[in-house]
């Protein structure tokens, strides 16, 4: 695990002069995200660490369904996007190679993977199938912003469902909103499943998952047991004008910005029917296979955990999110008991497994708090003269910015171990 001296963090005082929403100032104040060009975002290291925890959480449930991981290419053949109706599509980045064929930078992967099922699944005998990966993509974006919530480039986890019939197509997708949810509550966000539009993905229906909070784009109507994108739920015969406001069923509708951070949708043959994807049913009946296309973004849920739970010093992560689970700060110079006992501390801490960032650098307390507040690791631990003195070292909860009870600082390692890892599990 790192020490701060030698970790690319580059901190910042103020945020970039033209960001407005949270996630973009903290992002960029705190080291994890840099800017290359409009909509265009390079992860720095402790950034990396935040979304690649997403990406493990999310790799964990798509497993636990059975889906399997593969890859497929960014740059593909026009002539797939051309047979589905999509290739027209204003935000689909569209060029040439030097022998004049026509290609795409794909911004999803439904026309990719449905010509590979198209070429291999032949019988009944194999489906169902669900395969996913993640993967770059890439969108002509006419007017990107709020940092990493709306770029050009970005890596979502997109996966495919493939079913004889539609009753298979929605055990699929019940299967989908199950690892969704588990998804969703493993991050820690606040969220809400919601009904919404097909959109350019055509198909039978939609749902949404949205993280409320300031910065989001997009609107959801919320009422006790409702909750649903707001242009679906002002065409809902349910939804009556009432006042200066909506209703439903008696209750008024509450109308909240939100993150859109996942979408799931039930294709039916929308692309299988183009793209030829057939199989042979039981009766030698040659038919087209039913799919759903459920897609999920690691970017823009590190930056509704940031939008959710920030205060006015910094971040504050989930646990399940955190770069590291400790900040460890030492307080004094090189040679001084507080320093040595710190450095013993780190070597504990890391031997046993704990990922801690070692802030070791020559700087002073203010600097240092300042830092490990902003990058909002769900513990500090401090080792000062104080510590030193007392045998404690003193220990502080992001969230809420709250004391807890000190550690001891001597003693058996194994002692201090059990101790951080029983105030970690007790984190949210």
């Amino acid at each position: 695990m790192p020490r701060l001296s030698e970790y690319f963090l580059p901190t910042e005082k103020q945020p970039p002069s033209d960001a407005e929403a949270v996630s973009h100032k903290l992002m960029v104040r705190a080291g994890l995200i840099r800017q290359m060009g409009a909509g265009m975002w390079t992860w720095l290291p402790a950034g990396w660490r935040v979304h690649e925890r997403v990406v493990g959480i999310i790799r964990e449930e798509m497993n636990a369904i059975g889906a399997q991981e593969l890859l497929m290419p960014v740059l593909q053949p026009a002539e797939p996007w051309r047979k589905s109706g999509r290739l027209g599509i204003e935000e689909l980045f569209k060029l040439t190679d030097r022998k004049g064929s026509e290609l795409v930078l794909a911004m999803t992967h439904e026309e990719a993977i449905t010509f590979h099922v198209a070429q291999i699944v032949r019988s009944y005998r194999d489906l169902p199938l669900i395969l996913y990966h993640f993967q770059v993509k890439e969108r002509d974006e006419p007017r990107p912003r709020a940092g990493v919530l709306r770029t050009r480039e970005f890596i979502m986890k997109d996966s495919y469902s493939f079913d004889r019939d539609q009753a298979g197509l929605e055990e699929s997708y019940a299967l989908h909103v199950g690892a969704y949810d588990h998804i969703m509550e493993r991050t820690g966000l606040r969220f809400y499943r919601v009904e919404s539009e097909v959109g350019m993905m055509g198909g039978l229906g939609a749902h949404e998952y949205m993280a409320p909070c300031a910065a989001g784009e997009d609107q959801i109507a919320l009422a006790p047991g409702y909750a649903a994108n707001v242009e679906v739920a002002l065409r809902s015969a349910q939804v009556h004008e009432h006042g200066d406001g909506y209703r439903i069923g008696g209750e008024p509708l509450a109308i909240e910005p939100a993150i859109e951070v996942g979408n799931i949708f039930k294709l039916g043959t929308r692309y299988s029917e183009p793209l030829g994807a057939r199989y042979l049913n039981e009766n030698d009946e040659e038919l087209p296979v039913w799919m759903g296309s459920y897609g999920i973004g690691p970017a823009r849920i590190v930056a509704a955990a940031v939008e959710q739970f920030a205060d006015e010093r910094g971040i504050s992560w989930p646990a399940a999110l955190a770069p590291f689970a400790v900040h460890l700060v030492a307080i004094g110079a090189a040679g001084t008991l507080e320093h040595d006992a710190a450095e013993r501390l780190y070597e504990t801490l890391r031997d046993g497994g704990v990922e801690v960032l070692y802030d070791d650098r020559d700087a002073g307390p203010g600097e240092k708090f300042a830092d490990a507040e902003l990058l909002g690791c769900p513990l500090r631990l401090t080792v000062g003269r104080r510590a030193v003195e007392s045998g404690e070292v003193e220990v502080q909860i992001r969230r809420g910015r709250k004391d807890a009870p000190g550690l001891p600082l001597a003693g058996e390692g194994a002692e201090l171990l059990r101790a951080v890892d029983e105030l970690w599990r007790s984190l949210p």
